[in-house]
């Protein structure tokens, strides 16, 4: 009994753990079926079909090449700019400062229903027509608020000593900045960044409002095809996806540990 009770919280976060990686684990198996008919519901016998051949049905690479586009290039725009916010909102007291976090924190608290319309409603009223670049813009807006939180986290937990320290020993402000404060904030920034192209590439409600009929996101095309039978190559990017995230937090946590037994 002490033993369970010593053990009790890891056993709990184990079981937590397990029950929220089912779907990931489903999808991948799914990945490997051979359905019956349209719909990828029941496992009818093993395939390789849908790794082999990846984009057999029209229009899904198509999608994911512009789901990945629209992400990385607003991850990184969203990233830019929502660290210097938050360096800024973290580090500074200025006038509006209490206005600009409440501003910051509206994008999340805002239904994602009213956030699509309302981008919709300003893109039209400004003459630029739904597609691409709408959804871009749409993207970069909401996933701002995200990258700010992160980083401003990171940024809340910095010693200030450091960076004194580094005064005192002759590095200008510049070097302190890129040779202290970025590396001490570059989990947070990261954590921004992975953060931001998942929301961005996952996002169906907002994409759909300022979507055109020639630019179908990933998501948009899974919601589209899940009336007439998802096909097994959604399953097979979904599970690459999860693979690629899990490589990058597994990596991620390595280096962490590392550097932390060099510290040692």
């Amino acid at each position: 009994m002490n033993w369970i009770r010593r053990h009790l919280i890891t056993f709990a976060a184990l079981v937590v753990l397990a029950y929220l990686l089912v779907p990931n684990v489903i999808v991948a198996v799914f990945s490997f079926n051979d359905p019956e008919g349209k719909f990828n519901y029941n496992f009818n016998r093993f395939s390789t079909e849908g790794w082999t051949n990846p984009c057999g049905t029209a229009g899904i690479c198509d999608s994911l090449g512009l789901s990945l586009r629209i992400g990385l290039i607003a991850s990184l725009v969203a990233t830019v700019l929502g660290t210097m916010i938050a360096f800024a909102i973290g580090r500074y007291r200025f006038r509006g400062r209490s206005s600009t976090n409440l501003l910051i924190f509206m994008p999340m608290a805002t239904p994602e229903v009213v956030m699509g319309s309302s981008l919709l409603t300003l893109f039209l009223m400004m003459g630029l027509p739904t597609g691409p670049l709408a959804i871009l813009i749409a993207h970069i807006m909401f996933c701002i608020s995200f990258v700010v939180v992160a980083v401003k986290a990171r940024v809340a937990t910095l010693d200030p000593r450091l960076e004194e320290a580094a005064a005192d020993l002759g590095a200008t402000p510049f070097q302190t900045f890129l040779r202290v404060t970025l590396p001490l904030s570059a989990p947070g920034i990261a954590a921004g960044a992975l953060l931001a192209f998942s929301l961005s590439f996952d996002d169906y409600i907002i994409t759909n409002f300022n979507a055109s009929p020639s630019s179908i996101t990933f998501p948009m095309y899974v919601w589209g095809a899940s009336a007439r039978g998802v096909p097994v190559q959604v399953y097979v990017v979904g599970t690459i996806m999860f693979l690629i995230a899990l490589g990058v937090v597994i990596a991620g946590q390595l280096i962490s540990n590392r550097r932390k037994r060099q510290v040692a």
